[in-house]
């Protein structure tokens, strides 16, 4: 993620802010020029980006519920930023709960949001186009005790659904330790869901299919049949040789989901080191430097093993430093020969896809 600055005093930005802490302007995420801008409002219903000029107005939801921090440019039509038109059902925002797990969740689809764009892929709403994205955050009905009461997390045809209950941190711990999963996010969710959508959109019928299948094995599998058989008898003894999770290893469809969203962890991750000028090497010294080098941009890197090159050593640092706090490791990750070839490919395919 990129850091920002503000437009009127230069204080250092963060992608969430709404106010500058230090000269207190209003902010707003500008996705036609990807900068968190300063503006001040205009007598119109208008804001203008300080120093820049520009008119924007505020997303529907940054205006009226506060869920958002984003802008639309002025001559835009529309009442929701391109993050928030992606959204076909909202919870039940009467319900006091909801909205702080709405906006949370809101928080982090923003993010994912941010990756698709800096890769420039496709992400229309689906309201607006026929192959375009769209999402439900649902919430699990009372009635606990019927598991047709509970929604499940999951991507049909461009739809993304998302368990609220998600967005609590109590009930993603409780699930986490219940899956046996050393890793799970909110934003994880959204990137590996993403994943089963660029499938559709990049993969399905392109000429990618191919070496798709031969790097991640055989999509025609009965997928129901392949995760009842998952979750009878677990992964294969040896999956840590093969694949990025032991859940990856239960079809070629989720190898490919969570190889995807692996990919989005690093290189947006890889970002944010860089905005700060973190260099590690693993034989050397942390090197902390004032400026990003501007010849390296995660995002936009052709090279794929500058970014293993790259990645490898800053998660060594990352749990490291988790370490020195007390806490778990913060990539809880192994990266096998084969998965380095997976995300490679995942990687030709994100920018030429």
């Amino acid at each position: 993620m990129k850091l920002f600055h503000c437009g009127r005093c230069a204080n250092l930005l963060y992608f969430e802010n709404s106010r500058c802490t230090s000269c207190g302007s209003g902010l707003g995420f500008a996705p036609d020029v990807m900068d968190l801008l300063a503006i001040e409002p205009n007598d119109d219903g208008t804001w203008a980006a300080v120093a820049r000029g520009d008119l924007y107005r505020l997303c529907g939801n940054y205006q009226n519920q506060g869920a958002c921090n984003w802008l639309i440019p002025s001559p835009d039509a529309h009442t929701f930023c391109v993050a928030c038109r992606l959204n076909r059902t909202i919870p039940d925002l009467s319900i006091l709960k909801n909205n702080d797990l709405w906006r949370r969740l809101e928080k982090e689809k923003r993010r994912l949001v941010y990756s698709v764009l800096r890769l420039e892929l496709p992400c229309e709403p689906r309201n607006e186009d026929q192959y375009g994205l769209a999402f439900d955050f649902l919430a699990d009905q009372p009635a606990m005790f019927d598991e047709r009461a509970k929604v499940k997390t999951g991507h049909a045809n461009g739809v993304i659904t998302m368990n609220i209950a998600e967005a609590d941190p109590v009930e993603r711990e409780r699930m986490r330790s219940q899956m046996a999963e050393p890793y799970r996010t909110v934003l994880g969710h959204f990137r590996h869901e993403s994943g089963h959508y660029y499938w559709d959109i990049l993969v399905r019928s392109g000429p990618w299919l191919g070496p798709v299948r031969e790097m991640f094995g055989d999509d025609a599998r009965d997928y129901k049949q392949a995760l009842d058989q998952y979750y009878q008898y677990g992964p294969p003894g040896d999956w840590q040789s093969w694949y990025i999770s032991s859940y990856a290893s239960s079809h070629a469809w989720e190898d490919w989901a969570e190889t995807w969203a692996h990919y989005l962890h690093m290189v947006d991750t890889l970002e944010t080191a860089w905005q700060f000028g973190m260099r590690v090497n693993a034989r050397q010294r942390p090197v902390m430097n004032s400026e990003p080098d501007p010849a390296f941009d995660p995002y936009q890197a052709d090279d794929f093993d500058a970014l293993i090159k790259h990645w490898l050593p800053l998660t060594l640092a990352l749990n490291s430093l988790n370490r020195s706090m007390g806490h778990e490791d913060a990539y809880p990750f192994v990266l096998a020969a084969p998965v380095v070839e997976k995300l490679r490919l995942v990687h030709r395919i994100a920018h030429g896809g």
